[in-house]
């Protein structure tokens, strides 16, 4: 019985006949030959058909054929040294189980509106493929990670009823007559797991209420958000570099065919794996902008030009830490040896992609956390809970977020983040 596989595993069966259910994505005629370029799901090949070795029905049905046809097809796997894949098929037979026309996205180029309001059809494409079997190595190689490093996954609301950073940029919702918001971050609820747990990780969607036109902003996007018991910022920022050192040495060696379908050079990732991120402090970071003319003073925080060009004069991450406290949110511990300062790192990706890591020492102490709460005009009321964390068992710990669709756009190399989004979302077409 010929076996039904996928077009990944087609390497383990070279000259041999197997099935497989596929979709055309597109199809060219040469006389008596046609090539048929093909996709289930796993990955994207040629299939040919030659007039002289199938019935006349089943080369008529290969001709009949329109983009996203899918069928059942009979074939023989051989080499194909041209192709990204290295592999194509020479079919014998063609069973069809839909062959509708008017396919909307034709093999051409179209405009980023024009996609985006197809979006639910365009991640049939190439590059959306490619991108989602990225996320999805990234996403196992964090999972993998933070287990073997001792970390339980703990999940927090998507509702919450007080705001890591301020209420500003968030979705409000009336919950039966109480203020509640989509979430802003994990964090605050990590920190509870964190007291009971020792070390956890969240990993879900966060919002904010800003439009959705930048590599840097977007109204829903997922984060990854560990917290650590008994940990000083210090061992933190250890863990943030095997972090990407680990789960970008698992996209390169899981993702060649992948990488190479967005043209992506592995060369340029490579120095990630290999750790030793720079740790510049914030002043340095200063005086780096001001000895390159750019008009930037102590206390700013940096714009999407001013990380650009710091992730620029470097082959991999680099940590920018100890920012002022004027620029950071009220949770973060300040630093014993400067005051004005929190410590905190924010890590920026190399080739001018910059943020994708942004973390601190947490406030450990009560009083002085209630006291950062009141400077920062929040309600104390709605953070009582929060408190409680210092009242009973506090010990120092730290944590820190990566925002994943930035790290894929960094390591997919996207000119713009909604290339990366997965799913339309039908509310607003700019969303994620």
């Amino acid at each position: 019985m010929t076996e039904l596989i996928s077009i990944k595993d087609s390497s383990k069966h070279v000259d041999e006949e197997v099935k497989m259910h596929v979709w055309l994505t597109d199809k060219r005629s040469s006389g008596k030959i046609i090539f048929l370029q093909l996709r289930d799901g796993t990955a994207f090949f040629q299939g040919v058909v030659r007039k002289n070795d199938v019935s006349e029905e089943v080369f008529q049905t290969a001709k009949s054929l329109h983009q996203e046809a899918s069928f059942y097809l009979t074939g023989t796997v051989h080499k194909d040294e041209r192709s990204k894949f290295g592999y194509e098929i020479q079919i014998k037979d063609i069973k069809v189980v839909t062959n509708n026309g008017n396919y909307p996205i034709g093999n051409k180029e179209h405009g980023i509106d024009f996609l985006l309001d197809h979006r639910h059809l365009w991640l049939r494409s190439r590059r959306p493929f490619a991108i989602m079997q990225i996320r999805n190595q990234a996403f196992k190689g964090i999972v993998d990670f933070f287990e073997q490093e001792g970390f339980i996954k703990f999940d927090a609301p998507i509702l919450m009823q007080s705001a890591p950073e301020g209420t500003t940029e968030l979705f409000h919702i009336d919950y039966f007559d109480h203020d509640a918001y989509l979430s802003q971050s994990g964090q605050l609820y990590g920190e509870v797991g964190a007291a009971a747990f020792g070390k956890i990780f969240t990993f879900g969607p966060t919002f904010r209420a800003e439009e959705s036109k930048t590599r840097r902003h977007l109204t829903e996007f997922w984060m990854m958000e560990p917290e650590m018991a008994w940990m000083h910022q210090d061992e933190s920022l250890d863990i943030q570099e095997r972090l990407l050192q680990f789960v970008t040495k698992r996209i390169l060696d899981n993702c060649e065919y992948e990488l190479r379908l967005l043209d992506r050079d592995p060369e340029k990732l490579r120095p990630t794996t290999e750790g030793n991120f720079p740790r510049l402090s914030y002043d340095d970071a200063v005086k780096m902008l001001q000895d390159a003319g750019r008009d930037f003073k102590w206390g700013d925080d940096f714009g999407a030009p001013d990380e650009a060009y710091i992730s620029e004069q470097f082959d991999r991450p680099v940590f920018i830490m100890n920012y002022p406290t004027s620029i950071k949110p009220f949770y973060m511990k300040k630093n014993p040896d400067n005051p004005k300062e929190y410590l905190c790192a924010d890590v920026l990706a190399p080739e001018g992609y910059g943020e994708i890591i942004g973390g601190s020492e947490r406030e450990s102490d009560y009083d002085t956390l209630k006291a950062q709460i009141e400077e920062a005009g929040l309600n104390e009321k709605d953070y009582e809970w929060y408190l409680d964390l210092r009242r009973y068992g506090s010990v120092p710990h730290s944590g820190f977020g990566i925002g994943f669709e930035r790290y894929l756009g960094w390591i997919c190399k996207l000119d713009h983040i909604r290339e990366a989004i997965p799913f339309p979302r039908m509310i607003n077409r700019l969303e994620p």
